[in-house]
């Protein structure tokens, strides 16, 4: 069994949201707010593997992404020393927003965090025939 850990990316908050590949199902698990923090989750839940949203212009255009982002993801990827998959997450703030559940305790970040992962858990199982970038 791997764990796998949903990761939104944001200049404030980063939003995690965690799964194993038995099970399948993400859920939102935490918001930290830097990459020693996120580094300390990673240990202690025992992660395999970082699905790491990639923050892609609307049009598709992966040019001009923030370098902050990018300096973190390669910071992460140094540290964490674990499989890091990037995948597209575009819309996936909007698309939190738009769950019901009004009084859900897990924050925007989180559940973000937690589509990001799914939709990396819903190709695994071939529920969605898209390729992960």
């Amino acid at each position: 069994m791997k764990t796998y850990l949903g990761v939104d990316w944001g200049e404030k908050r980063i939003g995690l949201a965690i799964a194993d590949d038995e099970i399948s199902l993400a859920t939102p698990f935490k918001t930290v707010s830097n990459l020693e923090e996120l580094l300390a989750v990673i240990q202690e839940e025992m992660v395999d593997g970082i699905i790491l949203g990639r923050p892609i212009k609307m049009r598709g255009e992966q040019d001009g992404i923030n370098p902050d982002f990018s300096k973190f993801a390669e910071e992460l990827k140094n540290k964490a020393n674990l499989e890091i998959i990037m995948i597209d997450e575009r819309l996936t703030s909007q698309e939190a927003d738009a769950l019901p559940g009004g009084n859900l305790k897990a924050s925007r970040d989180e559940v973000a965090a937690m589509i990001i992962l799914q939709n990396f858990l819903d190709r695994l199982d071939g529920n969605i025939d898209k390729d992960i970038k």
